[in-house]
């Protein structure tokens, strides 16, 4: 097996390790297992000199990588592979690697590797140091290496004489714990959609938690924002008409105030989408349209509904008529008849069931024109609100014509 590391190596180290195994399997019949680390730090161009020799088997191809293979990987590449995912260790195993290290006297710290004497680390010491392991038994090897520095160079030895590292020894060579969490990787997927699938869920706990989470592993505060507003419309909807303004309000509070102090504002917004009720039916309306529109194009606009044209003037406007409604065509002809928004059965979306119900049967009766209440004032809103803007479009071009003048003189 040939190992390389593609940090340090580039496509001529490549090249030539292609010959070497192209003569031994020449000269002897002996096929190359070729180790890349850390694969996704080649480029494109790169990973495609490798192509052709995995395909002819010059090479069995081996890669390592911390990253997405899908993302990172070219795709003829990889479908040329087959991808292995590794899982962080149980905390059972993670024992068993800090277990061996205290008590191999070849590779571990009983023998010439170890302090004199060895080591001894106490129950509450030791399940410390494997919970804060976070599964990665190389993070467990390099806190009790440094637990142990620190116990021997303070002198710190059960009546064995073994260095017994303390709880504080083990906090303080781990510092923090090693938050598995990639803002560009898995960890950053993963983790925004656990975030998400708890507020789905109404959990507001383990929402909370993913939400510090993020924060404490240095998300973008703003990207988690964008993501409460989105689901407050996928989610929520009108089932609770606030879920956008508290979202939206976070947004806000976080562009004002900044970290740490929005910390609150957002775990607010977390816990009310969490905790509220829950309907998707305007996405699910707004998509089923969707999907008229792109399976039957733009449809013409009824002759009533345009903007001009002889046939506008059969538009009646629904405030002209009692309960504000008219029942009139507002969907092209070829869909006359079609439902996209069925209010959900949840919260404020019940109401709202009851007034399209209520509408529905009203528009099967014959519909009034309102009675004109004595006094009120009558106006045509579009007449009379374009009159005004004219005018005060004048008004500006002679003012500005006047201050020319003036400046001028």
């Amino acid at each position: 097996m040939v190992t390389i590391s593609a940090v340090m190596s580039g496509v001529a180290e490549v090249r030539a390790l292609i010959v070497q195994a192209r003569e031994r399997l020449a000269l002897n019949g002996q096929q190359t297992i070729l180790f890349i680390d850390e694969i996704h730090r080649f480029n494109k161009a790169q990973q495609d000199a490798l192509l052709p020799h995995v395909e002819d088997g010059t090479v069995t191809l081996v890669g390592a990588t911390t990253e997405n293979p899908y993302f990172e990987v070219n795709s003829a590449l990889l479908s040329r592979l087959r991808v292995y995912r590794l899982e962080p260790l149980t905390d059972e195993q993670v024992a068993t690697v800090v277990r061996r290290a205290l008590t191999d006297p070849d590779r571990g710290l009983a023998g010439d590797l170890g302090p004199a004497g060895g080591v001894a680390l106490a129950d509450e010491a030791f399940n410390l140091l494997v919970e804060l392991s976070a599964g990665d038994a190389r993070q467990a090897l390099n806190v009790l290496e440094g637990a142990v520095s620190i116990a021997d160079s303070d002198k710190i030895r059960d009546t064995e004489g073994h260095v017994a590292p303390r709880v504080e020894d083990v906090e303080a060579a781990a510092q923090q714990r090693a938050l598995a969490y990639d803002r560009a990787g898995d960890g950053h997927y993963d983790t925004v959609s656990a975030f998400i699938k708890s507020i789905r869920g109404n959990d507001p706990d383990a929402a909370l938690y993913w939400l510090a989470s993020m924060i404490a592993a240095g998300e973008d505060p703003r990207f988690i924002a964008r993501r409460l507003i989105i689901l407050a419309s996928e989610d929520v909807g009108l089932a609770d008409p606030r879920a956008l303004a508290t979202a939206v309000a976070a947004a806000q509070a976080l562009e004002w105030v900044g970290l740490p102090e929005a910390q609150y504002a957002l775990a607010q917004a977390t816990v009310l989408l969490a905790v509220t009720t829950k309907s998707n039916a305007v996405g699910r309306g707004y998509f089923a349209a969707m999907a008229d529109v792109l399976g039957k194009g733009s449809l013409p606009v009824p002759a009533h509904l345009r903007s001009s044209g002889f046939g506008r003037r059969d538009y009646r406007y629904p405030h002209d008529f009692e309960g504000d409604d008219i029942d009139q065509q507002y969907l092209p002809d070829s869909l006359t008849g079609s439902r996209y928004y069925f209010p959900g059965d949840q919260g404020a979306e019940v109401k709202i069931g009851e007034r399209l119900e209520r509408l529905a049967t009203a528009r099967r009766t014959i519909t009034r024109r309102k009675t004109p209440v004595e006094g009120q004032p009558h106006a045509d809103p579009m007449a009379t609100g374009s009159e005004g803007m004219r005018r005060r479009q004048q008004s500006l071009r002679d003012l500005a014509d006047e201050e020319r003048r003036d400046a001028g003189e």
